[in-house]
């Protein structure tokens, strides 16, 4: 029963914290301390040839040796700090008493101190209170009786002999008292220091995090999501949605490993994600092989229609030009779409900011029949484009759940023929407008 009684004590003890080792092992000390220095007192009483009754000494020797074995045993440190702080408490006033008043025991009472000066350390400033209560109430009682019942004499003490063991108190309990609570500041900064430490850690992981939440959300979004807006949801009257799709990829995955497949999707997403940080646009998700970008939720570039049509002309560019891409003659189709879309955050854990609307769908349609190089906009992209962008006369496409609807084929820039030099019109000649 012992031993099962004694283990989750022992547990409880692996699992304390920084400060309560602390206050353990502080507590152990002015235990030691107390007992060493009972045992010195009595040498040097008898050595000075004082007798008296030596009861009271070793009565505290074999109960805070006796307390110390039990805490070693069981590691109840409440019982240990009762039965300590009973001793400092009661034992100088009980040697006083029994070597008559405060002047020949040499004012061993301030030994006394000790225990409301522990509880302080040891349990706290309100445990304390009780124990320095007891302190006061002792030294008034005792003063009493003193002055009541003390005849002046120093009880055949000689008086160079009390002079020695004013001196010796007083040096001994003061610095006990300097080097415990100097051991006790010490401690605290080193356990301060250490949670500084942590705490820089800490604030650095939170950095870490709070990046990866920015590169997986939009920035206003995160900033949301991180101040604990609970759900998000917005509507937004006007945005540009584009879905770019790589061409052949299925057969391509056929041929190559598992670690070359992620290596040129990442080469592709990774230059997709430059251009789309140039053009202050916000990628949303990356789906199997495709990329879906979208401009106009911040309102921090007003011409969000066209950066995501000059940011469609340099992903061709880009797929085109890059040599590990060239090689696996990899190509995309692209499609752009402008109007409304109801935006937010689903999920708890994996969460995902994520788009719905008319628009998106018509996005991802048009991306469907584009061919490879090719980037398709619906009618609202052309009419905010065609004053600065070529196209290519509309072509009819038929959608689900809309019928026909008129697509147009974005070739480049206006005055900048260099970017048009792969251009082969489909049919007729390209328009501006």
């Amino acid at each position: 029963m012992a031993e099962g009684t004694g283990m989750p004590k022992i547990g409880a003890e692996v699992m304390d914290t920084q400060e309560e080792k602390l206050r353990k092992s502080l507590l152990i000390f002015a235990s030691a301390f107390m007992t060493l220095a009972v045992m010195l007192w009595l040498a040097i009483y008898w050595m000075l040839g004082v007798n008296f009754s030596s009861n009271v000494s070793l009565g505290y020797q074999a109960i805070s040796v006796a307390s110390l074995v039990y805490y070693m045993k069981t590691r109840n440190f409440e019982v240990l700090r009762f039965i300590q702080l009973t001793l400092f408490l009661f034992a100088p006033f009980i040697m006083q008493w029994s070597m008559g008043s405060s002047v020949t025991s040499s004012g061993v009472t301030l030994w006394a101190l000790l225990a409301p000066i522990g509880a302080l350390v040891v349990s706290g400033w309100r445990e304390s209170i009780p124990w320095f209560f007891a302190y006061i109430v002792l030294t008034a009682v005792s003063g009493f009786f003193d002055y009541v019942l003390g005849s002046g004499g120093s009880g055949g003490i000689p008086m160079n002999t009390i002079g020695v063991f004013f001196a010796l108190n007083f040096a001994a309990m003061s610095s006990l008292l300097y080097f415990l609570v100097r051991y006790f500041v010490i401690e605290t900064e080193k356990i301060k220091s250490q949670l500084d430490q942590q705490h820089a850690l800490l604030a650095e992981e939170q950095k870490k995090s709070e990046r990866v939440l920015f590169n997986v959300l939009p920035s206003n979004i995160a900033e949301r999501l991180k101040n604990n807006q609970g759900l998000i949801a917005d509507g937004y009257a006007d945005v540009t949605v584009m879905f770019a799709d790589l061409v052949n990829f299925t057969q391509l995955t056929e041929q190559m490993s598992p670690e070359q497949m992620v290596g040129l999707l990442n080469t592709v997403f990774s230059g997709f994600d430059d251009l789309s940080e140039k053009y202050g646009l916000e990628k949303i998700k990356t789906i199997g092989d495709a990329y879906m970008v979208v401009g106009g939720l911040t309102r921090e570039r007003a011409e969000y229609v066209a950066d995501m049509a000059n940011m469609a002309l340099e992903m061709n560019e880009f797929v085109s030009a890059h040599p590990a891409l060239a090689k696996r003659d990899l190509g995309i189709h692209i499609g752009i779409a402008t109007g409304p879309v109801v935006a937010g955050v689903i999920g708890t854990k994996r969460f995902i900011y994520d788009l719905w609307g008319d628009t998106v769908n018509v996005a991802s349609r048009l991306t469907d029949d584009a061919s490879e190089g090719h980037i398709l906009t619906d009618k609202q992209t052309y009419n905010r484009l065609r004053q600065d962008f070529l196209f290519e006369p509309p072509s009819v496409l038929n959608v689900k759940g809309k019928g026909e609807m008129a697509s147009y084929r974005l070739v480049g820039r206006i005055g900048q023929t260099g970017n048009n030099s792969h251009y082969q019109p489909t049919s007729g000649a390209p328009i501006a407008g």
